[in-house]
C-alpha cells in the first residue's frame, strides 16, 4: 500500500498552478490560441429581425455558459460579417458583475455576432480542445484567477492581454478530448433533467388552471373570512448580533431563504436568540407563511419552528384545507404585483390580502384537489433533487478530471 501511495505521488509534479500529472504541461492560454483575442463589435442592438444576424451580449449568456435565446435582439451594421462566431470560438465577458463568464459557440444557436463587451478566443485545435477549455473556465481555479486579476479600479474587468497570461493545465490532446466528452455527457444529462422538470412544472400549471378555476357550486369568500392573517415583526436594529444565535433551534426566515426554496422551508441562514425571538413573530412548525415584499406572494410551509419578520404573513385558524390554500396561493402568485402597493419595492399589506377573493369547493373536494396537486409537487421535488445532485456531481468531476486526480487514459 505504501508503494502504491508513493507511485501515485511520483506521477504528479508541483507546478505554479498546483499539482498536476507528470505528463501534463502548464502553459499560457495565449500560447495555445490560433490568433490574438478579439474584441466584439461596438454597435447598438435593434429589435430582433430574422433577416439580420442575432446579437450576442453578456446578458444572453447563462451563468453556466449557455446561450439564452428568450429575448433575442439583432444587430444591423455593415461590419457585422467580421464578427460572426465560428465553431470552436469561445467568448468571455470582459467587464461587469459577470466578468469572466464564458460561452462556447454552438452551431445550433444560429448565426451570432458578438458584442463589444465580449472577447473572442479561438483555440489552436492542434494543442487545445475548445470544449476542454470551456470546462476549464467553469472550474474554481479559473474563477479565482478572474477575481484576482479583474479587481482594478472600480468596475471589474479583464482584457485580452491578461487572458493570454492565464496559465492552464494541458493534458495531451487525446486526453483533453476524453475529458471534454465525459463532461459534455454530464451536461446533456443535466439539460435533459432540466427539460423534464420544465415540462412537469408546465403540466402542474395546467392542472392548477383546471382544478382551481371556480365552478358553479363553489363558495367565493374573501381570504380574511376563511383564515386569520398575521404579519411578522422584526427586532431593531436588525444587524445587532444579540438577536442571533447559531445553535438555536428557531429559524429566522429571510426573503432569500424563501426565494431559494420550493414548497417546504427546510432551513434558514440565520437562527434567533431568545432576545430575538421575543422581538419577532413566532411561527410553529407546519405553518403556512407567505412573503409580502421583494419576492411577492410566495407561499411556503415551514417544517420547523421559526420566526418571521414584517416581510411575511402567517395564516392561522384555517377554515379551509391548508394544502388547498397553499395551492390556491401558488395559483394566484403571479397576480399579486397587479394589486401590490408600489414603493421603492413592491409589497403587499394585510388589507390587500384580507380582501383577496378565494374560490373553494366543499371539504372533501378540497382534499381531493390538494392530493392531486401534492403528488405532482412530490414528482417535481424529486426531479429538483436529482438536478441538484447532477450539478454537484459535475462540479466534483470537473475538479477531479481537470486536475488529473482522476485520469481517463487507455491502459
Amino acid at each position: 500500500a505504501k508503494n502504491g501511495i508513493l507511485m501515485k505521488e511520483a506521477n504528479f509534479k508541483e507546478t505554479e498552478i498546483g499539482k498536476i500529472p507528470v505528463d501534463w504541461e502548464v502553459e499560457y492560454l495565449g500560447e495555445n490560441l490560433a490568433e490574438n483575442p478579439k474584441y466584439g463589435i461596438n454597435a447598438a442592438s435593434v429589435p430582433f429581425n430574422s433577416n439580420l444576424p442575432t446579437y450576442l451580449r453578456i446578458t444572453d449568456i447563462s451563468d453556466d455558459g449557455r446561450y439564452l435565446n428568450n429575448s433575442p435582439v439583432s444587430v444591423n451594421n455593415s461590419e457585422s460579417s467580421k464578427y460572426f462566431l465560428e465553431e470552436g470560438d469561445l467568448v468571455f465577458a470582459r467587464t461587469g458583475a459577470s466578468v469572466g463568464k464564458t460561452y462556447l459557440y454552438n452551431l445550433n444557436d444560429g448565426r451570432l455576432v458578438y458584442a463589444g463587451f465580449l472577447i473572442k478566443l479561438k483555440p489552436d485545435n492542434q494543442t487545445l480542445n475548445s470544449v476542454f477549455l470551456k470546462y476549464l473556465t467553469q472550474n474554481k481555479f479559473y474563477k479565482d484567477w478572474i477575481i484576482q486579476n479583474s479587481m482594478r479600479t472600480g468596475q471589474p474587468g479583464i482584457n485580452g492581454i491578461q487572458i493570454k497570461s492565464f496559465q492552464i493545465p494541458l493534458p495531451p490532446l487525446s486526453e483533453q478530448e476524453k475529458i471534454a466528452e465525459v463532461l459534455s455527457d454530464t451536461d446533456l444529462w443535466i439539460e435533459s433533467t432540466e427539460a423534464l422538470l420544465a415540462k412537469k412544472r408546465q403540466i402542474k400549471k395546467g392542472a392548477m388552471q383546471k382544478l382551481l378555476s371556480p365552478k358553479e357550486d363553489w363558495e367565493v369568500r374573501k381570504l380574511g373570512e376563511v383564515v386569520k392573517i398575521t404579519r411578522g415583526a422584526s427586532p431593531r436594529p436588525i444587524d445587532n448580533p444579540i438577536w442571533f444565535q447559531e445553535d438555536s433551534k428557531i429559524g429566522w426566515v429571510r426573503i432569500s431563504d424563501v426565494s431559494k426554496s420550493n414548497k417546504f422551508l427546510f432551513r434558514t441562514t440565520q437562527k434567533l436568540s431568545p432576545e430575538g425571538i421575543s422581538k419577532s413573530r413566532f411561527v410553529h412548525s407546519n405553518s403556512l407563511i407567505m412573503s409580502i415584499c421583494a419576492t411577492l406572494g410566495k407561499p411556503i410551509i415551514t417544517t420547523f419552528d421559526v420566526c418571521i419578520h414584517d416581510g411575511f404573513v402567517v395564516f392561522s385558524d384555517l377554515k379551509i384545507e391548508k394544502e388547498y390554500l397553499y395551492n390556491y396561493l401558488k395559483f394566484i402568485e403571479d397576480d399579486w404585483p397587479k394589486t401590490g402597493q408600489t414603493g421603492p419595492q413592491m409589497n403587499l399589506n394585510k388589507t390587500i390580502i384580507n380582501g383577496t377573493e378565494i374560490n373553494f369547493p366543499e371539504k372533501a373536494k378540497q382534499q381531493e384537489i390538494a392530493e392531486i396537486l401534492s403528488s405532482m409537487d412530490l414528482e417535481i421535488e424529486s426531479l429538483e433533487n436529482r438536478l441538484q445532485k447532477a450539478r454537484q456531481l459535475k462540479q466534483g468531476m470537473m475538479q477531479d478530471l481537470l486536475t488529473g486526480k482522476v485520469r481517463l487514459i487507455e491502459n
